[in-house]
């Protein structure tokens, strides 16, 4: 699943290939699934004949504003995308919703699972509250007291809260485990009951290892090799001590540990 480096390497390459183009045409090839309280209709009405000025990310979702005022939310879900292209030989596979430019480009929304979501909203900040979002954890704003005050309440194993949304946004399963991974903290211990000084390991492994995420374009081959991803397999190599990477399951999603760096509480 896209999570906060992979939208963030999104929100680059939009801004990268698809800003300052008049919008032509918006064509829509799953509304039932992908459109959330916006109709295909309203999404031409809101699109065509405008251009997407600039973006901005909020955990794991993408928004981008438009010539006319409103804002485009999109998520990713399991397996969505961007692909901005010319030739039709050049489009993905599972188009969902594709942005037509004047200018003959396109930029598709491809989400093959069709688990992702589009909205047009009025802003980022009113989506994020009434969703209940939680901060974004790559935020300045976001320091380690508002970490502590993100887990303040939750009687969840630490892993668990990583990921809940509500708590803090744009952690997913991967990068938990990998943040847990360089935190030396076996995933099922009670976030409650870490000590302060384990918390922080695990807030300034949060902000690393998804700048380093971002910074290696999502891209597992480009992590450090003492990273967790290169080897998150069952029966692989942990790249510390040579241990065996163990499979568990952590409130019913599959968890990757090496049982000598993390300890089980």
């Amino acid at each position: 699943m896209p999570e906060l480096p992979d939208v963030e390497v999104f929100r680059k390459y939009m801004d990268a290939t698809s800003l300052q183009q008049e919008i032509d045409d918006v064509e829509v090839r799953d509304a039932e699934r992908i459109l959330k309280e916006t109709t295909p209709g309203d999404l031409k009405e809101g699109l065509v004949g405008n251009k997407f000025l600039f973006t901005r990310r909020h955990g794991k979702h993408l928004f981008a504003v438009l010539t006319g005022g409103l804002w485009i939310m999109m998520h990713f879900g399991m397996t969505g995308f961007l692909k901005y292209f010319k030739k039709e030989e050049e489009a993905p596979g599972h188009i969902r919703v594709l942005y037509r430019f004047t200018g003959g480009y396109n930029l598709a929304y491809d989400c093959q699972r069709k688990l992702g979501q589009l909205q047009l909203v009025e802003s980022p900040e009113k989506y994020v509250e009434e969703t209940g979002l939680g901060p974004d954890v790559m935020s300045n704003k976001f320091d380690f007291n508002k970490f502590l005050k993100s887990l303040e309440n939750s009687r969840a194993m630490v892993k668990s809260a990583l990921m809940n949304q509500d708590l803090m946004a744009g952690i997913g399963n991967v990068y938990s485990d990998e943040i847990l991974f360089e935190a030396g903290v076996h995933p099922r211990a009670k976030a409650r009951d870490l000590p302060e000084e384990k918390l922080k390991d695990v807030y300034s492994a949060l902000k690393e290892v998804l700048q380093e995420a971002v910074d290696s374009e999502a891209d597992p081959e480009n992590m450090p090799s003492h990273y967790l991803l290169p080897y998150r397999k069952e029966g692989g190599e942990c790249p510390k001590c040579g241990g065996e990477i163990r499979k568990i399951k952590v409130s019913g999603r599959s968890s990757y540990v090496c049982p000598s760096c993390q300890k089980k509480p």
